[in-house]
């Protein structure tokens, strides 16, 4: 049977696993729950399988039963030359949720207040869950081994980080070929559309905090006070400013000022003032222009109103940057599998972040977006995801478990059609 249609056959099975999953979404890099109902979908499959150690990741590597899979090898086991010398893939779904009350209204709708699947995790595990029966089930078909990299924290924890150090991307015995993600979308395209970008595909994420340090007072006298608010007030002005007259605007920056906090009562100055940014970079240069100049901006603005300032720039999330081969190949694979119809292009990159960026900086590989849209519903206007209304539609989860199985698949044949022969026997006599 055809992978679409054997995907298809496993819809029912994805979809009671995603409603589970967001029913008890769980935050950062402990999502014990979560684990266990991985570990439920693999059990019983061929699938070698290592826990993490500072995390609740899982890493599954699946072994391919192909003839000649490696150089001269066989299927071979986790240790052998076989293994260490047969090509890898590796597939990523992340697993977290988010800190927010879920406003959807959906009959599985989560269980966990002030918590929620808002970016659409629960989609990724499903999916990946799925592919991992479909390779189960193609083994012999499998040119090489396959990695299953099932991650927490990718919402401001950087677990890919934490997989990459306990060593997902060497999980074969050797360091995996190619490497790809999928996210799906509340938003931006219409139902089932397959997004790729080469290149940049997403910005770095930095974040700042700042403290400006005053001397508090009372609001009727205020020179004998150090006014914290109106230096804070300022500065979230100036940053604005800075943007647009410092940064090219083809190579854009994006400042937003999530949090501006200061004062107890409407006639006391306080002591201090709060601001939280998250910026959002498309480069390089700019990205290190931003921790340059920022400092520099806030610091001479405390110093002109006398007063005292702690800038706190956390680095967070790099560039996402897709490899053009790997993106090239992802497309042939969705264009065979659903045909061209189902394909965007992106012609510029989107202002989100992703941790997988850590994954596509150590191997080649690419970042595909699905837009899980519910049907009927205008995808320009429907509330993007981190929204407490975004909402993903079930039907999407077959195409992208199908997606996930077939990359692995077709990029194993075509890494081991690429390997050199294996060197005949030495015939020299001694």
């Amino acid at each position: 049977m055809p992978i679409a249609a054997d995907a298809r056959e496993m819809q029912g099975d994805l979809a009671r696993l995603r409603h589970d999953l967001h029913r008890w979404p769980e935050i950062g890099l402990d999502l014990p729950r979560t684990q266990e109902k991985v570990l439920q979908a693999l059990d019983g499959l061929p699938y070698e399988i290592t826990l993490g150690k500072d995390t609740t990741s899982v890493t599954a590597v699946l072994r391919g039963g192909a003839k000649g899979r490696a150089k001269g090898g066989s299927e071979g086991g986790a240790n052998s030359a076989a293994s260490a010398s047969a090509p890898a893939v590796l597939l990523r779904a992340d697993m977290d949720g988010l800190p927010v009350q879920e406003k959807t209204g959906v009959g599985y709708s989560s269980t966990i207040d002030g918590a929620m699947h808002a970016c659409g995790h629960d989609l990724h595990t499903s999916m990946l869950a799925g592919a991992a029966t479909l390779l189960a089930e193609r083994r012999h078909r499998l040119a090489g081994d396959v990695v299953l990299m099932f991650q927490p924290g990718e919402e401001g924890f950087d677990g890919a980080s934490y997989m990459i150090r306990e060593g997902v991307l060497d999980a074969p015995g050797r360091r995996v070929d190619a490497a790809y993600g999928m996210h799906v979308f509340s938003s931006l395209e219409p139902h089932g559309t397959f997004c790729t970008k080469p290149g940049v595909m997403l910005s770095a994420s930095d974040g700042l905090v700042v403290t400006v340090l005053g001397a508090g007072g009372h609001g009727s006298t205020p020179h004998s006070a150090k006014d914290p608010v109106t230096a804070a007030a300022e500065m979230v002005t100036a940053l604005q400013v800075m943007v647009t007259r410092q940064f090219n605007i083809f190579d854009p920056v994006v400042l937003s000022v999530g949090v501006l906090r200061a004062g107890t009562k409407r006639n006391v100055i306080p002591e201090t003032a709060r601001i939280e940014a998250t910026i959002r970079t498309f480069s390089d240069e700019s990205r290190q222009r931003m921790m340059d100049s920022v400092p520099r901006l806030l610091k001479g603005i405390a110093a002109a109103h006398g007063l005292d300032v702690d800038v706190d720039y956390q680095q967070e999330y790099p560039l996402t940057i897709t490899d053009e081969d790997e993106t090239h190949t992802a497309e042939n694979v969705i264009a065979g599998l659903f045909g061209e119809s189902r394909l965007s292009r992106w012609a510029t990159p989107l202002g989100g972040s992703e941790d997988f960026s850590r994954v596509l900086a150590e191997v080649p590989g690419t970042f595909i977006g699905l837009s899980a849209v519910p049907p009927g519903t205008d995808h320009a206007t429907s509330p993007f995801n981190h929204s407490p209304y975004a909402t993903f539609d079930d039907g999407v989860l077959a195409d992208g478990a199908a997606l996930y199985a077939e990359l692995a698949i077709s990029r194993l044949a075509a890494l081991a059609a690429q390997s050199p022969s294996p060197a005949p026997a030495s015939t020299v006599a001694s």
